[in-house]
């Protein structure tokens, strides 16, 4: 009979220790999770199919970034270019897993910032749009690469928001570098050369050539 006992009241604590476990993990998998595919963020933002480009930096590049990451950056970034818009699709580390964020950029200032993926168990929120509209408009303010607007934090998710913040900082900064690069480019076709005397009037594109 005792032994009766003893085998009900384990079985009690295993589904009891069973239910708690599944009670704490269940949060922690409803912060994860995949909520754009990289697809589906740029679909949002670009008419066509976007130019898909690798960003290589500089030493002076490398110096800037590591200053905004506080950490060593890769030796390049990708990206998505349509005209004067560029996308960027970034990876921070939160607390201990790397966040993945698209950011568009048109004009030296954000249009969109998304959580494209989150992996760790604390600090999702910052993927609701309450959040990340925050960063809509923003500009880089001065030589240091800070962002020219407040962004509020969310209690418990301190390290997630800095993240974002880090990655909105990265996009604007690889943004201006990009657009300096291409500002460079000298244009060899009359097609380029928007406004040019040398190529004739009305140097624009024009569907009956």
């Amino acid at each position: 009979m005792l032994t009766t006992k003893r085998r009900l009241a384990r079985r009690s604590v295993f589904w009891w220790l069973l239910l708690c476990s599944w009670a704490l993990a269940a949060p922690a998998q409803a912060q994860r999770g995949v909520f754009l595919t990289v697809d589906e963020f740029l679909n949002q933002h670009f008419d066509g199919a976007p130019q898909s480009e690798s960003f290589w930096l500089t030493p002076e590049q490398k110096t800037v970034a590591q200053d905004i990451l506080q950490r060593r950056p890769g030796l390049r970034a990708r990206y998505f270019r349509e005209g004067a818009r560029t996308a960027w699709i970034l990876e921070e580390i939160g607390k201990e897993l790397p966040i993945t964020v698209g950011v568009v950029v048109e004009q030296g200032q954000v249009v969109n910032l998304a959580v494209l993926e989150y992996r760790e168990v604390r600090g999702g929120e910052v993927r609701y749009q309450s959040f990340t509209s925050q960063f809509d408009g923003v500009r880089l303010r001065n030589e240091e690469n800070q962002l020219d607007r407040h962004i509020d934090g969310i209690s418990g998710a301190t390290l997630s928001v800095r993240a974002l913040q880090k990655i909105a900082r990265l996009a604007l900064y690889f943004h201006q570098q990009v657009g300096a690069a291409h500002a460079d480019v000298t244009p060899s076709t009359c097609s380029e050369k928007h406004g040019d005397p040398s190529c004739g009037a009305g140097t624009s594109v024009s569907a009956s050539g």
